[in-house]
């Protein structure tokens, strides 16, 4: 008689620790500001590419064929104006050898606005 008591509390615990840990998440997840690990890293992505743009910016404006270059990629289709800023290297930042596609695309949107 007493071990199934036990059994019996046992189970209702295990329910209730259960219950518990899904609640706690429930909340975590929606209230508590916790993220998955990819949705940290896309996170992370996004504050970084934010970051960089001006940098990129700021390349464009020291160059001496600015104005040239700009009415250049203005006169392209508007999807292939990140190839461009790309290929000028305003992109690619000091130090680094490839320029970052999310930077050239939001550098793009600014200089061309």
């Amino acid at each position: 008689m007493e071990m199934d008591k036990f059994k019996s509390n046992m189970t209702t615990g295990a329910f209730g620790a259960a219950a518990g840990a899904v609640a706690l998440a429930i909340v975590g997840f929606n209230f508590g500001g916790w993220v998955t690990g990819s949705t940290a890293g896309e996170l992370a992505q996004t504050a970084i590419v934010k970051k960089l743009i001006p940098i990129c910016v700021e390349q464009f404006n020291k160059d001496t064929e600015k104005a040239t270059k700009l009415a250049a990629m203005k006169k392209g289709q508007s999807w292939m104006r990140s190839d461009f800023v790309t290929k000028q290297g305003w992109a690619t930042m000091p130090g680094s050898k490839e320029a970052i596609r999310d930077v050239a695309e939001g550098c793009a949107e600014k200089i061309a606005a």
